[in-house]
């Protein structure tokens, strides 16, 4: 988990913020990871933060400003430099196998979010209705890894590890299933009892294999 005043140190400027911005934007974190945006009020809030609904209004417009300016410094200033940094020194690695490199791409995965589960619970129950953010994060993370990815799969295509399929495609494949699982362990279903080097065996072998009997 990130620590709140170290979380306010890195993705806010916080001299420009006054006390009563800093305990907002704490408490609109923790509201919104917890319920979500759309069931969030400002109200709520605001009681959270110890301050009056209208001081919210003061600083934010509206709910979504206060939304757009969590996520968006979030995206900018720590998601999309920490990830692509991350991933790109999990790319660096050599593995023989792509099972190895499955393995390690889904662990590497895990530990960023359970570190940042608050914040990218925000991100990604939102992302999907918010276009401006959608946006930022396919420009800022997506068009790095997609294209990081690629070139990795070309490499085992070339030494007969993977079908000839189009690189972008077979990203596309595994990058959805892999946030799939990881979407329904740490988000939808934390509550279910999970075997995660199970399931995480089951994640590489259903992309290697996908569901068909061979004969």
């Amino acid at each position: 988990m990130i620590e709140e005043e170290l979380m306010l140190q890195q993705l806010f400027d916080e001299d420009k913020l006054t006390d009563k911005q800093k305990k907002i934007i704490t408490a609109a974190i923790e509201t919104f990871s917890e319920k979500g945006y759309a069931a969030s009020s400002t109200s709520e809030i605001a009681k959270k933060a110890g301050v009056a609904e209208g001081t919210i209004f003061r600083h934010y417009k509206t709910k979504k400003d206060l939304l757009v300016s969590i996520v968006a410094p979030l995206m900018t200033k720590f998601i999309a430099p920490l990830v692509v940094k991350d991933f790109n020194k999990l790319l660096d690695r050599e593995y023989e196998t792509v099972e190895e490199f499955l393995r390690a791409t889904i662990e590497n995965r895990r530990d960023l979010l359970i570190r940042m589960l608050p914040v990218l619970k925000i991100m990604l129950q939102e992302i999907p209705f918010q276009p401006e953010l959608r946006a930022q994060f396919f420009d800022l993370v997506v068009k790095n890894i997609f294209n990081s990815v690629e070139k990795v799969i070309k490499g085992y295509q070339e030494k007969g590890l993977l079908i000839d399929m189009p690189p972008e495609s077979i990203a596309r494949l595994t990058i959805t299933n892999i946030l799939g699982f990881l979407f329904s362990r740490y988000i939808l279903f934390p509550q279910l009892e999970w075997d995660d080097e199970l399931e995480i065996e089951r994640t590489i072998q259903f992309i290697m294999h996908g569901l068909g009997k061979k004969d």
